[in-house]
């Protein structure tokens, strides 16, 4: 038996790793609720590909029921969904709790009761770690740098103290912390990526998740960009490919990862900030879109760079698809889904 289930597997990240998956020949359930917009077509873009090889099971992961049904028969469980958004968290906590906390242990107990549990990848997020209040930076040019020169030269390590800020930041925190406890207590083959900025095709990208795609659906349609904050905020961006890479290396590698937390992401390598990436978006499409600004939201992290060096010594991974050449994958990838799909719509709210 090898059917790999994936939950929020209509999403994004779950529609990249199944479209591998499946082209390798391996069995594919997906599991999930098609509350995003636009991630349906995510599934018809894989059945059309794969046909029988894939499984679909509208579900949601609060219903213990359903989860446990299509876990049980699981080779391999990756955990992607998720309530996604800060702002959904602070109008909705109970809601946000019951997806992220609630859902998670749901999963996990649905792997617990196997009587050959088998390994779970969770995807958890840098938000974990809080705002950062204790790094000081400097301005320089488009960016902020931080003061520290190995954060600065490495990024943020697994070695940070958890700090979680907002309901979401408390939710996720919540599931990673209950994931890795689950590895511990109950010996469950478990392995935590606290993830940075993810882009790619596929993407149907909003303010709230999905800030690069959301940017170039945003700039083709000709509609300005909102940034929280002054735009000269750091994130390191990691191309899907490279996330589905790891994905695979810490399954295949699972004897050296369960039990950990990695952070995951582009690496000081892959950074831009806001600013710098509407200017690369202006040189790829021949016009800078127009940018609005706005008060900073609650939990914003002026800098966010992934210090990867410990999943990469783990599975000898590194990121191979370089920032310009990400951006100029997934622009194609825009502009051919706006000609086939004049009549749906794209463009969603803002930008972060």
């Amino acid at each position: 038996m090898s059917l790999v289930v994936i939950t929020g597997g209509a999403g994004f990240i779950g529609a990249n790793l199944a479209e591998r998956l499946l082209g390798s020949g391996r069995e594919v359930l997906i599991f999930d609720n098609l509350s995003r917009p636009g991630v349906e077509r995510n599934l018809e873009w894989l059945r059309e590909r794969h046909g029988n090889l894939l499984q679909v099971v509208i579900g949601d992961v609060r219903d213990e029921r359903a989860v446990d049904e299509a876990i049980s028969k699981a080779s391999a469980v990756f955990h992607f969904a998720a309530q996604v958004a800060v702002t959904t968290s602070l109008t909705h906590p109970i809601e946000d709790f019951e997806v992220n906390a609630r859902g998670t242990l749901n999963v996990l107990e649905a792997i617990r009761r196997q009587s050959k549990p088998p390994p779970l990848l969770f995807t958890s997020t840098n938000k974990v770690y809080g705002s950062l209040p204790d790094i000081t930076f400097t301005k320089v040019g488009q960016r902020y740098t931080p003061s520290l020169q190995n954060v600065a030269e490495r990024g943020i390590s697994e070695e940070r103290p958890l700090d979680f800020h907002s309901p979401y930041g408390c939710s996720k925190g919540a599931a990673d912390q209950y994931v890795l406890d689950y590895a511990r207590t109950f010996g469950i083959p478990a392995t935590v990526f606290r993830m940075s900025c993810i882009y790619g095709p596929r993407q149907f990208g909003t303010e709230d998740q999905g800030w690069v795609a959301h940017f170039l659906i945003r700039a083709a349609s000709g509609a300005p960009l909102i940034f929280y904050g002054d735009g000269m905020q750091v994130r390191d961006i990691l191309f899907v490919d490279d996330l589905v890479d790891a994905f695979l290396l810490a399954q295949q590698h699972i004897d050296r990862t369960a039990g950990k937390a990695f952070n995951i992401g582009g690496g000081v390598s892959n950074t831009t900030s806001l600013l710098e990436l509407v200017d690369m978006i202006g040189e790829l499409s021949g016009s800078r879109p127009a940018v609005t600004f706005s008060a900073w939201r609650p939990g914003d992290q002026r800098y966010y760079v992934s210090d990867i060096r410990a999943f990469g010594e783990a599975v000898g991974w590194a990121p191979r698809v370089g920032v310009r050449e990400g951006l100029e994958r997934l622009q194609r990838w825009v502009h051919a889904l706006r000609e086939r799909s004049v009549s749906k719509p794209l463009v969603a709210a803002s930008a972060p």
